[in-house]
């Protein structure tokens, strides 16, 4: 992983919070956690029934069948309860039953779910008791004693509807969450940080900042893009197109619907068909035949027919299409968050199309671009995800030979680069192996970004091919790439990371013009014509509210660049500066300004 440098005791109080999946005390402290909430839970509430149980990443979570609501005076009353049986140092204690045994405890319980629960469980079956008075089906691990955990460092957080197995068929359960860490300073952090993260949020930034909206008569998941959320937009496709044209990416355009037996060809439609939306068919025998059309998932099959359009020779390879291509996804609506998970979101896609020996060079080049990407957004810590095949899913196609192949591509390419990197089992696309690169932002949540993936599978499905030197007809390789991932999820990561305060070459806004009074406005329209003329994104403030006011608004909508126009600036022909990174700048010529901040905008640093 590239990390900036860990702060100094000095320069801060920082709090590492290790995840469960990196601890195997944390994850022993919130499984049991998780225990003492549902033993406390079915003390308070007698019929309520449980379910499972599981840690999460941050804490934990229970689902349950009660008949009334839980509300917030009911969560203080539970965490109550639980640092009650937290403090009676319960020892834990790990019971083995056959099948038999345990189906008989069940039953006598009246825990219907819990039945469902055994029989999906394979030998051994384990019990797991504290003290004598509550007990659960459960593999572990756990604390040996309640008295292991800290009542100071629990927490329990909020209340959300749950379907059992996730199925809307099936009763609508109710899920409680809790967090829990080894010490209270932890906890403290960790709320810290969960209020940094409500302020910090894309929903309610990118609402305050006017950068975009969702509209119930357009449906969810659909984002609507304003002016200025349009012009960010428009300045990340720009920076990436120019930084593609000089590694010689041809751009292209395609639909956003296409026949049915497009993807077909691809495997989309067997291997993706429920998270695509619904086909449009002509009639009813036209769907029952499926014939008609879907919205596009994927912009690869496009650009396949792109390049199959004419027969190609090996001296035109590698070809390196481009498009920024907007793509649909039947995402469900529980599932839908802000901009990070949408129905529709554009990709800054491209297909390279490679013979086997260019294949380990372009796909560096690939690399390279995308770290050049990382380093203007500003992004530095991000580690190397090799996204391969799970060997015992049927999940995917083509033959062992081919994935080798393509693993081994990956592979060798962050060997070459000295990239840390880990390897996830199970994470490919169905069609051919990725190189993901997950993103840490400022509070340690990770997101996926860039990804690079080398198919050898969709070549062979559509029958690819190419003129070799010798004059024989051979198959080209192929490598997706998309540097952000989505428009719309790199918007709502930045919007984070950066709190909303963009870095001058990116903020809608990158200086505005206070006059001081209306003597000054004249001189302030006229020097916003002239930036606006020199490529700045300039607008004056013509609120007429006072000075003060007019600082205040400018800070409160995060514009990077003030230009505090009054008798003296306007005797010297020069703008008084006032700038987010660097604070007072004082009286600068305008001429200067312009210099300044064109020269700044173009090397993508701030003023």
């Amino acid at each position: 992983m590239v990390k900036q440098p860990m702060p100094t005791a000095e320069e801060s109080n920082f709090i590492r919070l290790p995840r469960t999946s990196e601890s195997e005390n944390l994850k022993k402290i919130r499984h049991t956690t998780s225990h003492i909430m549902a033993m406390a839970v079915q003390k308070l509430f007698p019929k309520t029934q449980v379910t499972i149980g599981p840690w999460t990443e941050n804490g934990f979570y229970y689902d349950f069948d009660s008949p009334e609501p839980f509300t917030d005076k009911d969560l203080k009353a539970i965490k109550k309860e639980m640092i009650k049986i937290i403090n009676q140092k319960l020892p834990v204690i790990r019971e083995e039953v056959s099948r038999e045994e345990a189906k008989q405890r069940i039953e006598k319980l009246n825990e219907p779910y819990k039945l469902e629960i055994l029989e999906g469980i394979q030998e051994p079956i384990t019990l797991y008791h504290l003290g004598e008075r509550w007990w659960d089906l459960c593999a572990g691990p756990h604390v040996e004693s309640t008295a292991d955990i800290n009542p100071k460092a629990i927490d329990l957080e909020s209340v959300a509807g749950a379907y059992w197995r996730g199925d809307e068929t099936k009763a609508q359960l109710q899920r409680i969450y809790g967090t829990a860490w080894e010490t209270p300073e932890q906890l403290a952090e960790y709320k810290r940080r969960k209020e940094e993260a409500l302020r910090r949020d894309h929903r309610k930034l990118g609402k305050e900042l006017g950068l975009f909206i969702f509209a119930d008569p357009v449906g969810p998941g659909l984002p609507l893009w304003t002016p200025k959320g349009t012009i960010l937009r428009s300045q990340l496709e720009d920076f990436l197109k120019q930084e593609q044209i000089k590694r010689g990416y041809l751009p292209v355009v395609t639909p956003h619907i296409a026949r049915i037996d497009l993807f077909k060809t691809s495997g989309h439609w067997q291997k993706y068909k429920e998270d695509m939306f619904p086909m449009m068919a002509e009639d009813e025998e036209a769907a029952k035949l499926e014939q008609g059309f879907v919205l596009k998932p994927m912009n690869c099959p496009f650009h396949i027919q792109i390049y199959k359009s004419q027969l190609r020779s090996y001296r035109e390879l590698p070809i390196r299409l481009a498009e920024f291509g907007t793509v649909y996804r039947y995402e469900q609506s529980g599932e839908l968050g802000g901009l990070t998970r949408v129905r529709g979101f554009t990709v800054d896609d491209s297909h390279l199309f490679v013979t086997p020996e260019q294949l380990d060079d372009e796909f560096l080049k690939v690399v390279d671009l995308i770290l050049a990407v990382f380093k203007s957004l500003q992004l530095k810590n991000f580690k190397a995800r090799l996204s391969f095949r799970d060997p015992e899913s049927d999940k995917y196609i083509g033959s062992d030979e081919v994935w080798s192949k393509a693993e081994g591509a990956i592979r060798r390419a962050v060997q070459t680069l000295e990239m840390d990197y880990f390897e996830a089992p199970g994470e490919a696309a169905f069609y051919g192996p990725k190189l993901d690169f997950i993103f840490e932002d400022v509070l340690e949540r990770e997101w996926q970004l860039g990804t690079v993936q080398v198919d050898y599978n969709l070549p062979e499905r559509f029958d690819l091919e190419y003129i070799a030197e010798d004059g024989s007809r051979k198959r080209p390789v192929m490598i997706h790439r998309a540097p952000f991932g989505s428009l719309e999820r790199l918007i709502g990561i930045l919007i984070e990371e950066y709190a909303g305060d963009f870095p001058l070459w990116l903020a809608p806004t990158q200086i505005r013009l206070l006059p001081v009074n209306d003597s000054h406005m004249d001189f302030v329209q006229e020097i916003t014509t002239k930036m606006l003329a020199a490529g700045i994104r300039a607008e004056a403030d013509t609120s007429r509210e006072r000075l003060g006011k007019m600082i205040r608004n400018a800070e409160t909508q995060k514009i990077p660049v003030m230009a505090v126009v009054g008798d003296k600036e306007l005797e010297g022909n020069a703008l008084n500066i006032r700038t987010r990174v660097s604070g007072e700048l004082g009286a600068i010529p305008v001429a200067e300004v312009i210099n300044k901040l064109t020269d700044a905008i173009s090397s993508h640093s701030n003023l």
